[in-house]
């Protein structure tokens, strides 16, 4: 089992791993974060990220999303319905994988700032 520092939150957030071992996924399902490491046995219940990656999605998805609506409008002036039918699919998907990343990520960083009030949980 390797410490806190041994670990690099970029590589856990990417990979949506363990905040400690870097090893047993940190998900189930989703976006439910486990409520132990399957690897290290991790208490992960007290692990919160809170509203931190919503509020990057929607300013990060909401910026590349629009930039290419109005790029492909001004492009290839589509008709209304290929908007109605391109985007919802790509926003939903790209939220989901931004928030899955960017929660991993901000976990991470939660754990290796705090790594020993969460070794005691």
């Amino acid at each position: 089992m390797a410490d806190s520092g041994a670990v690099s939150w970029l590589s856990v957030g990417l990979r949506c791993r363990c905040p400690r071992c870097g090893e047993a996924p940190l998900y189930q399902g989703l976006l439910t974060v486990r409520e132990r490491c399957a690897a290290c046995g991790l208490d992960l219940r007290a692990q919160d990220s809170g509203d931190g990656p919503a509020v990057f999605v929607i300013l990060i998805l909401g910026f590349v999303i629009v930039g290419l609506a109005a790029l492909i409008e001004v492009k290839l002036e589509p008709p209304f319905w290929v908007h109605v039918l391109l985007w919802p699919g790509l926003i939903f998907a790209g939220a989901i994988y931004l928030l899955r990343i960017l929660k991993a990520m901000l976990i991470a960083l939660q754990f290796r700032h705090r790594a020993a009030d969460s070794d005691a949980l």
